[in-house]
């Protein structure tokens, strides 16, 4: 029987990474609030980079509606919790792996554990998870810790960067004091300024933000992952240029577009706050 060796496991990342890179990938540690949607490819994907160590949180069991896009989603995983199952899929690829779970998800009252000791942190909160997504921004910003949101939209996924010293979440965004609404409307256009996405929505009836429900995509989720890792990679190397908010990138296989956005001031724009208003007028005209 063949044993684990981690520098054969991962050997063919050397080329586009040096040897002394994976070494240093090797010790870092990454935090993945969220192993729905997106979460799940993230840890997989990261965990094949050689990333060493993981704080994964999510309070969720798996069931049959996460079935088209969720890794770890399978009729075996029925009933399971997200974060056991995740924990031995991903150190089933690397059985060195240290993971500390958290299967109450990230709360006010475990937030300083969740981060302690982490070199990154990788979004993958239910896209509705308002509170608890502001809470952890919020800390990554006052603790330096760099941390990255993909989001995945339609048939493509769009990326922002949000680092030390860097334009806050709260400062690009602009969440706070709003009705869920209004949080909605300006976390969906602050993500994605360009909205490449929207012209190929064949049922408009199935975007249900009242009982926060969307259609998705399996595309989206591993495109989310793969751009997220580039960039983790990019910023726990210190290597090339990484774009940070007010900065952001949206591709879309669909469309077949890339387009990288700059909005100073974030949702304070002038141009942001246009759209939202038309999403707002367009928003009640869906739910009265």
């Amino acid at each position: 029987m063949t044993e684990f060796n981690y520098q054969q496991a991962f050997s063919r990342n050397i080329g586009w990474v040096t040897e002394q890179e994976q070494q240093v990938l090797r010790c870092k540690k990454i935090a993945i609030a969220g192993l729905g949607g997106v979460g799940g490819s993230h840890l997989l994907t990261l965990s094949r980079l050689g990333i060493g160590a993981f704080h994964i949180a999510d309070f969720d069991k798996f069931e049959l509606p996460n079935f088209n896009r969720q890794a770890g989603a399978t009729v075996s995983h029925l009933d399971r919790p997200k974060t056991d199952v995740l924990a031995e899929m991903a150190q089933d690829i690397n059985p060195e792996l240290q993971i500390k779970k958290f299967p109450d998800g990230v709360t006010i009252n475990n937030l300083s554990e969740f981060f302690t000791g982490v070199d990154l942190y990788v979004d993958a909160l239910d896209f509705f998870a308002f509170e608890a997504r502001e809470m952890v921004f919020a800390y990554c910003a006052e603790q330096g810790i760099p941390a990255i949101t993909a989001a995945p939209l339609g048939m493509g996924t769009a990326v922002l960067n949000f680092l030390p010293g860097k334009m806050t979440f709260e400062e690009y965004f602009r969440l706070e004091g709003k009705s869920e609404t209004d949080k909605i409307l300006h976390f969906l256009l602050g993500l994605s300024p360009a909205m490449l996405q929207r012209g190929y929505l064949v049922d408009l009836n199935k975007v249900d933000f009242i009982n926060h429900k969307g259609p998705s995509t399996p595309m989206a989720c591993e495109m989310c992952a793969g751009v997220a890792a580039t960039q983790a990679l990019k910023i726990l190397l210190g290597r090339g240029k990484v774009l940070a908010a007010p900065w952001g990138l949206q591709f879309d296989a669909y469309e077949i577009k890339l387009v990288k956005t700059w909005r100073p001031g974030g949702n304070n724009h002038f141009i942001q706050r246009f759209g939202i208003a038309i999403a707002r007028r367009q928003f009640m005209k869906l739910t009265y």
